[in-house]
């Protein structure tokens, strides 16, 4: 064999048994090439060399590494690493100058880098030796789980850089916000706060972990803690304003901290600065309550300065009224021209305030309905075209045919408005009032050739007290109302109106409306048609009631002049004084609204109506355009007058309501006659028994007064039509025994009860006595005499009941069973509580259930109910269910 074959065996087998693993690594640690079993001594996962050898290397060498690798670069001599921190190697460390960048070999030396199973001169192991062979498992598999562990370690490391990083911005986006920012977990301690929670509690980065009862707020928050808990509870976020130092405001807001499975695991509170939000909130409600002290300032203004003037305005037109009597001479008739003139100005000013008062105020409101434009068109026209001729101008009107949808009293009144302003501001030529069909939409024009508008006027003209730059030098007098309300009216109508105009030529108004299809049997539109003269005037007696002498006296004597009788009152208790005397009921009622004795008109008409005992028809004369006071008049049954109105409209009024009186007196075809109807009045109350007397013999009927039921005992017993009417609870025997003595003795005169305790169970016992009826004080003069015409039309007839039990009972077949067994206690008389307690309910339950029987059945009080329950001839409740 050759010497060179010799060596190389030589060196083969000396490489394999005695050479150390070895590996080569650049100065970033990275190994570059491996020499021998070197994963004895760096463990890593299959298929994935470590790139860098010291984080291969046991922890206690690590740090002696990185050192030796850098000592050994920069002094090119050898450097030994001992073994340490567990490891069974030494570390050898070589410099190798090759190439531009350093390299180091790194030599395994220790019993733990020879091969497995091989003995130091490559012998095997004795089998024998079972001891050596488990430790060298035991030790690989260690090695391969360590190598696991590492990589395993080096990706949490990395994960947890990742949400190192995240939190830190996240963090950071809290702080930036400057919101007060408060975590807490299931128990109300601290997980994490921003540092703009400072401004609210005093708090220390210490603070983390405490009780949140433990923070010192700034400002008190009592229910912090309660709504916190309520958060956990519900997981409903909850929202509070609350205030802090120095008259700063937070909005503190709480909402659930979810974690996984969506459950709270705690809240998050955050405070929010509303400060200035609620500084501009109270200035707007501030400079709205300011507005509205205005408007309310402007308004009583109107109004007094309305009721000022109209008192003696209206004294004005009862003195034209005395002033145009027969036989005046040349000179009267031309002053009395001059006075109509001049008050037809000023009521037109003053019905313009009105006009605006009542559509800012939003008294008017529209009722719109299909109507014909022609008739109204040409109702204006007719109208207007005396007035025209007499400034010698021309009014032309084109007829149309549509119909549209409108309210025709307002549509009136703006084209009233128009023609007059037209009327008014046009010197020569004429008027023209037509229509424009587009599509669906009519457009009504009024055009004058008048002295125009200017451009710089044309965004203002309809501004309210505005009139244009000629107006005062065209001589013509007003508020400067009339194009205010008509945008107004043309608004709530939803009717654009547009201008166009010429300074000096003219101007043109048009109105839009919506067409619509004709309708049969539409009413008229406009103003309703007035009544047609009545054959003969009305004259009867007239309670006038005016606080101020001159007025009052002017007005009784037109009123005299026209032949009535008039008694003349200062006050409403003067007027209620006369009325309480042994005096007729007057045919009419004149009275202003605001007396000076703190009363008003229609607290008086009320008030006379039961002094007198019935009904007096009245109107009602008032200068106050104040809103309340015109919707209470409105809503009454009383007919209101605005000051000033012509004396022959008063007058007109007047008889008309006098002749409708007088004809719903009159007595039907068939009627008994009422003087053959007797009522007996049972009651301990001596102001009751005359005021039922008054009332019962303004119908027309007899009564007789009784103050015990003894007393009516005593008398004979009466005879013919009539009615008892009887208070409950009097001094000896009571209304209801009264009652049941009558029908022991075979008495069949029909009875009232009047009580002022009406209970179920007074209410059933009064019906089982045998009463016709039961009614509760207070009670009107309308309910008394429907309910005794009623039961006097029973005794002179037998009505048949049948259909009426039918009703009665199919209202209680909608009741539950619970509402039944509730209805039973009702009407046993039992009160809420014992019901509950006999039913084993709650007794607002009970209450409901009442509610619920009152509601099905229609009824709106119990002795209503008993009444229903005995119509429908029920002897116990479970009788409902039949149908």
């Amino acid at each position: 064999m050759p010497q060179k074959a010799l060596a190389d065996i030589c060196r083969h087998l000396l490489l394999e048994h005695y050479a150390p693993a070895a590996v080569l690594v650049n100065d970033a640690l990275e190994a570059v090439f491996a020499f021998g079993p070197t994963g004895d001594f760096l463990p890593h996962p299959q298929g994935k060399p470590p790139s860098d050898v010291s984080a291969a290397l046991p922890v206690g060498l690590r740090a002696a590494f990185r050192a030796a690798v850098k000592t050994c670069i920069a002094s090119q001599a050898q450097v030994t690493v001992p073994r340490a921190g567990g490891a069974g190697f030494d570390l050898a460390l070589y410099s190798v100058a090759q190439g531009a960048k350093p390299l180091v070999l790194v030599c395994f030396l220790g019993a733990v880098g020879r091969v497995a199973g091989r003995s130091p001169t490559g012998a095997m192991l004795p089998a024998g030796d079972a001891l050596s062979k488990d430790f060298a498992a035991e030790t690989a598999a260690l090695q391969a789980l360590n190598a696991d562990l590492v990589a395993v370690n080096s990706q949490l490391q990395d994960r947890v850089e990742q949400h190192r990083a995240t939190a830190t911005d996240l963090q950071n986006i809290l702080h930036s916000t400057e919101v007060a920012t408060l975590c807490l977990d299931a128990d109300l301690r601290i997980r994490f706060f921003t540092p703009a929670a400072r401004a609210v509690f005093r708090m220390i980065p210490s603070d983390v972990g405490r009780p949140l009862a433990d923070l010192a707020a700034v400002a008190p928050d009592d229910e912090l803690a309660s709504d916190a808990r309520a958060v956990l509870t519900t997981q409903t976020a909850s929202e509070r304003e609350t205030a802090g130092l120095n008259g700063v405001w937070f909005l503190r807001r709480i909402q659930p901290y979810r974690g996984e499975g969506a459950q709270a695991e705690g809240v998050v509170i955050t405070y929010i600065d509303i400060t200035e939000r609620r500084n501009i909130t109270a200035a707007l409600i501030t400079a709205k309550g300011n507005a509205e002290r205005a408007t309310k300032a402007k308004s009583r203004f109107l109004a007094a300065a309305s009721h000022d003037l109209r008192q003696p305005l209206q004294s004005m037109a009862l003195l034209h009224k005395l002033l145009a009597r027969p036989k005046r001479s040349a000179e009267g008739v031309r002053l009395a021209k001059l006075l109509d003139q001049t008050l037809n100005s000023m009521t037109a000013m003053l019905e313009s305030m009105l006009d605006v008062n009542r559509i800012e105020t939003g008294i008017v409101r529209p009722e719109m309905r299909p109507i014909p434009i022609a008739p109204l068109m040409q109702r204006l026209a007719e109208e207007y075209a005396p007035h025209c001729g007499l400034k010698g101008l021309r009014l032309h009107s084109v007829p149309c045919k549509a119909w549209v949808q409108t309210d025709p009293q307002l549509l009136e009144q703006i084209l009233r408005n128009l023609l007059s302003n037209a009327l008014k501001y046009t010197p020569r030529g004429g008027i023209l009032m037509g229509c424009r069909r587009r599509g669906p939409l009519l457009t009504i024009i009024v055009c004058d050739s008048g002295i125009g508008i200017t451009e710089a006027e044309r965004t203002t003209i309809f501004d309210p007290y505005r009139q244009g730059e000629g107006a005062l030098s065209f001589g013509e007098h007003g508020l400067g109302l009339g194009l205010s309300i008509v945008q107004r009216l043309a608004k709530l109508l939803d009717h654009p109106i547009t201008l166009r105009s010429t300074p000096g030529k003219g101007s043109a108004f048009m109105l839009t409306l919506p067409v619509v299809e004709p309708v049969a049997d539409a009413p008229p539109a406009g103003r309703a048609p007035r009544p047609p003269a009545v054959a003969e005037v009305q004259r009867g007696t007239i309670l006038v009631v005016e606080d101020e002498e001159p007025l009052r006296d002017l007005l009784a004597e037109v009123l005299r002049s026209e032949g009535h009788t008039v008694v003349s009152k200062a006050d409403s208790q003067e007027a209620l004084d006369w009325a309480s005397g042994d005096v007729a009921p007057p045919d009419l009622l004149l009275t202003d609204f605001d007396l000076h004795d703190g009363a008003n008109g229609l607290a008086l008409a009320s008030d006379l109506q039961d002094v007198m005992g019935g009904t007096v028809p009245t109107i009602i004369l008032t200068g106050d355009i104040t809103t309340a006071t015109l919707t209470e008049i409105k809503a009454s049954p009383f007919h209101q007058v605005m000051k000033p109105v012509l004396p022959e409209v008063l007058l007109a009024l007047a008889s008309e309501l006098m002749r409708k009186a007088r004809k719903a007196k009159k007595r039907k075809p068939g009627d008994q006659d009422p003087s053959a109807i007797c009522i007996y009045v049972i009651d301990d109350d001596p102001m009751i028994r005359q005021t039922m007397r008054r009332l019962f013999q303004a119908e027309g009927w007899s009564v007789v007064l009784h103050p015990s039921a003894e007393s009516f005992l005593a008398e004979a017993r009466p005879e013919g039509l009539g009615c008892l009417l009887v208070d409950n609870i009097l001094p000896g025997i009571s209304g209801v025994e009264l009652i049941t003595q009558l029908r022991a003795e075979q008495d069949v005169f029909p009875a009232v009860i009047l009580t002022g305790h009406g209970d179920a169970s007074m209410a059933v016992a009064a019906l089982k006595a045998g009463a016709f009826d039961l009614i509760e004080k207070p009670a009107s003069a309308a309910d008394l005499l429907t309910t005794l015409r009623l039961a006097i039309k029973q005794l002179d007839q037998d009505l048949p009941q049948t259909e009426t039990r039918k009703a009665a009972r199919k209202r209680f077949s909608k009741l539950t069973a619970r509402e039944k067994q509730v209805l039973a206690h009702v009407l046993a008389g039992a009160p809420n509580k014992i019901i509950a307690a006999d039913l084993g309910l709650n007794q607002r339950t009970v209450e409901g259930h009442r509610a619920s029987v009152m509601r099905k059945t229609g009824v709106r009080s119990l002795p209503a109910l008993v009444r229903l329950a005995f119509a429908a001839d029920l002897d116990g409740v479970d009788a409902v269910a039949v149908a």
